[in-house]
């Protein structure tokens, strides 16, 4: 265990100049259970993250926040799949990493994604036409103040697009503890992805894959240490069938790709349209190459300023489009998280 001193400015990737109360980094299970139980009791707030890579704080936090560096990665196998258990505190992009170092296949499309194991399974990441909930097994999670430890199959994870039952305030009492990935013995490229089509020509291996993603995402997001940001603010929204081909009518360029009887939007797109590349709100813009990742530009702007300017987008796109973004980025209050799609529906 770590103590640090109280500023956040280097543990969030808004780069964002807010203070704890407490922050501790931790390296296991027990440390964990002892923070959470002594600060609860004395009624503060606490708050476990990995990276802060996908959360906006708003101001100060009035609590506890534990940044988990529980670390493992144990390999089992079959006779057609690998069988890894992975502690939550394990950067993501290390395990990916690992994984190929290992002749270990599948996790390559996923390359890159900051953040830590724990906090990707919260937030089902997925690029590139892959998502974590494709190669998840179990999650096993800890309640702090019981200490019971509970498991929930990939069925009771309720896994959608950027969405799990993690997220949802019932589940938020629990902290993941650790996850159960498999992964085939027998790969195959996933190329499905419009941007990847093109490597089906080529004799394609799991590391040109990997390279070729890690490349495409340098290019397309900015280093947060030079641009305070947490990669895509919204999600790309799914609409109904109806919704989507009459927009497409009117604008037959947009990108979609066609998802369960619904239309999945290119968010970028959308905002892109709306000319939010010539504007910056108190140092708040959108990145010139990719208008879905909102910046803090020179690095001195409030949590506030970028929540006003995602509020700015949020309303042009709606009134223009008739399609009201929902935000991908947590966002923290003083006490603790706010639901965002219920704080955006308010400020119509």
């Amino acid at each position: 265990m770590s103590y640090i001193n109280n500023s956040l400015k280097i543990l969030n990737t808004f780069n964002l100049k807010v203070n704890v109360y407490k922050v501790f980094i931790i390296k296991n299970l027990q440390k964990l259970c002892q923070l959470w139980e002594k600060y609860e009791k004395k009624c503060y707030p606490c708050l476990v993250l990995g990276e802060g890579s996908n959360v906006l704080f708003l101001n100060n936090f009035y609590g506890l926040i534990i940044f988990n560096r529980i670390k493992g990665i144990y390999i089992r196998e079959s006779k057609k799949y690998w069988d890894l258990h992975v502690n939550s505190g394990e950067n993501w992009h290390k395990l990916v990493k690992f994984t190929l170092k290992s002749k270990i296949y599948g996790l390559e499309n996923l390359a890159l994604i900051p953040g830590r194991v724990g906090s990707a399974l919260i937030q089902n990441i997925g690029a590139y036409g892959s998502s974590i909930e494709n190669f998840c097994k179990y999650v096993d999670v800890i309640d702090p103040i019981s200490k019971k430890i509970k498991r929930f199959n990939n069925k009771d994870c309720q896994f959608k697009y950027r969405d799990s039952i993690f997220k949802h305030k019932n589940y938020k009492k629990y902290v993941i503890i650790s996850v159960g990935l498999f992964l085939s013995k027998k790969w195959v490229p996933n190329l499905k992805y419009f941007s990847l089509k093109h490597l089906e020509n080529y004799q394609i291996t799991p590391q040109k894959i990997f390279n070729y993603i890690c490349n495409i995402r340098k290019k397309r997001i900015p280093h947060p240490k030079i641009y305070g940001n947490a990669g895509s603010f919204f999600k790309n929204p799914c609409i109904s069938l109806k919704q989507g081909f009459k927009l497409l009518q009117i604008f037959p360029n947009i990108p979609y790709t066609l998802q369960n009887n619904c239309i999945q939007l290119s968010a970028g797109w959308l905002i892109n349209q709306c000319n939010f590349k010539k504007y910056l709100y108190k140092g708040v813009t959108v990145y010139s190459k990719q208008s879905l990742i909102i910046l803090n530009k020179f690095n001195n702007s409030l949590g506030i300023d970028i929540l006003n300017f995602a509020i700015k987008i949020y309303n042009t796109v709606g009134n223009k489009f008739d399609i009201w973004l929902e935000p991908e980025v947590r966002i923290i209050g003083n006490y603790g998280e706010i639901n965002p799609l219920i704080y955006f529906k308010n400020k119509k």
